[in-house]
């Protein structure tokens, strides 16, 4: 077992068993350390953002919040494992980075709302205190590909913490600090909404929760399951594909970049960007592009267990009547909740570090999949 220590996820062996055997596999599963803590950011009204058309920035700026974070453990040669929800982002970090990691997603906050006018919840619990209220937040490790690993998380914690910091009670004590800088380095948007591969015709967005969370794995197991024996394994039901990438490299969408990395628009520097990435489409036919496209198909992030299912997936119409006849009859059972959202194309935003092994995708269906798919979610928790 890992130790206690800021240490602890980057220690934790990489399962390639399939996911719904370990997600019943106890002993594959460790207690966070107590000396962490939850941090969540959250667009505020994110809803209505995507209802007037700004579900493309929604995705953006929260991609932002998780390159702010990234950055700051790369630079500590820590690891720490996260979780993309198309309006927002959940992190699990050690002590050691949460002031510092605080303070930088504060300066975010601010561009955000001075250049999208768009609200950013900012918010934090400690491990210590999820445990005190009798929450759990027990993680794993996946191997979705033999390139790119996930975190999965199982217990009520993350849930838990997501309603304190979503209280209107809720104020993060944390004040801007001048001498802190932002790094959002590697956040990039540079591709056109994604049409599914050939032959197939829709994009699923869909949510999972457990309301009895003592059958919480073995009701994730048989979700998974069933997603696997409909729509076959991660790689088949992939909704982004290499011949479907378009690159979009236009000013406004760098302008955006630049506006979420610095909070204003240098001219000069905006000139620059857009002519070297107008290169873009050149360098993806050599062989070292070739292989960038290919890997970033491998390391899109797809799937995301943080004590939901989260996922982004393709097929046909014929594939989704299975499955939501499959989910209603678990819904039914009292085993699941879910909010299903049905597009014809996906988004992604990225972080690249170095175009070579460093690079991760982020990925919504079109139209705000995940915040809708929320939106049917929550309507069946309240009723």
């Amino acid at each position: 077992m890992p130790k206690t220590s800021h240490n602890f996820y980057d220690k934790l062996s990489i399962n390639r068993i399939p996911l719904n055997k370990l997600l019943l596999k106890d002993t594959a599963f460790y207690a966070v350390p107590k000396d962490w803590h939850v941090i969540i950011t959250d667009i505020k009204s994110s809803t209505a953002a995507v209802t007037n058309g700004l579900n493309e920035t929604v995705n953006f700026v929260a991609t932002g919040s998780i390159v702010a974070v990234l950055n700051l453990a790369f630079k500590a040669k820590i690891s720490i494992p996260f979780f993309f929800g198309g309006d927002g982002a959940t992190f699990i970090v050690p002590g050691i980075l949460i002031d510092l990691a605080l303070k930088k997603l504060t300066i975010y906050k601010k561009n955000t709302l001075q250049n999208f006018s768009i609200d950013l919840r900012v918010g934090t619990v400690p491990v210590a205190q999820l445990y005190d209220d009798g929450y759990q937040v027990n993680i794993s490790k996946f191997a979705v590909s033999e390139l790119f690993s996930i975190p999965v998380v199982l217990g009520d914690g993350l849930n838990y913490a997501e309603k304190i910091i979503k209280a209107e009670d809720y104020a993060l004590d944390q004040e801007e600090d001048q001498s802190v800088e932002l790094d959002l380095n590697g956040m990039q948007c540079r591709w056109d909404r994604i049409a599914p591969p050939e032959n197939i015709n829709e994009v699923i967005t869909l949510l999972v929760m457990a309301p009895k969370i003592e059958n919480q794995a073995s009701a994730f197991s048989k979700v998974i399951g069933n997603i696997d024996e409909i729509y076959g394994g991660i790689k088949k039901r992939q909704p982004i594909s290499v011949d479907k990438l378009k690159f979009n490299s236009t000013f406004d969408r760098m302008r955006t970049e630049m506006s979420a990395r610095i909070g204003k628009i240098k001219f000069f520097e905006l000139i620059r960007n857009w002519f070297v990435n107008s290169f873009g489409p050149i360098y993806f036919l050599t062989p070292n592009g070739k292989r960038y496209l290919n890997r970033l198909v491998e390391m899109s992030d797809t799937l995301v267990l943080d004590g939901k299912i989260n996922t982004v997936i393709c097929g046909d119409e014929h594939q989704r009547i299975k499955l939501v006849a499959a989910l209603d009859q678990l819904e039914k059972e009292g085993e699941i909740k879910y909010g299903l959202f049905i597009s014809t194309d996906s988004v992604m935003s990225c972080y690249v570090r170095n175009l070579k092994d460093d690079h991760i995708h982020f990925v919504d269906g079109a139209g705000g999949g995940y915040t809708q798919a929320s939106k049917m979610l929550k309507g069946k928790m309240k009723s």
